[in-house]
């Protein structure tokens, strides 16, 4: 499942996954903006760029197995931080519920990671609730170490493997 830069193009696809999360009642465990066409709308046409390696990342799942088109975006993922000056990202990711249970979640995990590690960053970190055993289960058997961050959630780090020199 290819991984890309969300861009103008992806738009109305982002808006229908943020319309299906908050079908869905997804904004208790994935809030780092609203889930709403606005939002899909800003991301898409953000006007900062990686090229300064100050900007933050977001990135689409695509399932081009439906045929010909383009595709339907099933998976989401930002890194974000990187705007505000932190050295170490925060990463968040949200799959359509049709389509979870498929390792989606995992493989965009893992192109994160990649990222982040191309652009420098020897950790990354997330924020997840306790009560979100599925979410742990995963970052867990992804090598996130966890502590309290405040009643109901855990900060989660990963220290990233850097790229091989070519």
């Amino acid at each position: 499942m290819p991984f890309r830069p969300a861009i103008p193009e992806h738009e109305a696809g982002l808006a229908g996954l943020f319309s299906a999360l908050a079908a869905a009642g997804d904004e208790r465990f994935f809030h780092p903006h609203p889930l709403t066409p606005e939002a899909a709308r800003a991301i898409c046409r953000r006007r900062d760029t990686v090229a300064t390696n100050t900007a933050d990342e977001f990135h689409v799942a695509i399932d081009g197995s439906g045929g010909d088109g383009p595709g339907v975006i099933v998976a989401y993922g930002l890194l974000r931080g990187w705007a505000e000056g932190f050295a170490v990202p925060s990463l968040g990711i949200a799959v359509h519920p049709a389509h979870r249970g498929r390792g989606i979640a995992r493989s965009l995990m893992h192109h994160l990671h990649d990222v982040a590690a191309g652009r420098g960053a020897e950790r990354v970190r997330l924020k997840v609730y306790r009560h979100n055993s599925a979410a742990l289960r995963l970052y867990e058997s992804l090598g996130y170490e966890f502590r309290p961050h405040s009643p109901t959630e855990l900060v989660g780090l990963l220290t990233l493997r850097q790229p091989v020199a070519a």
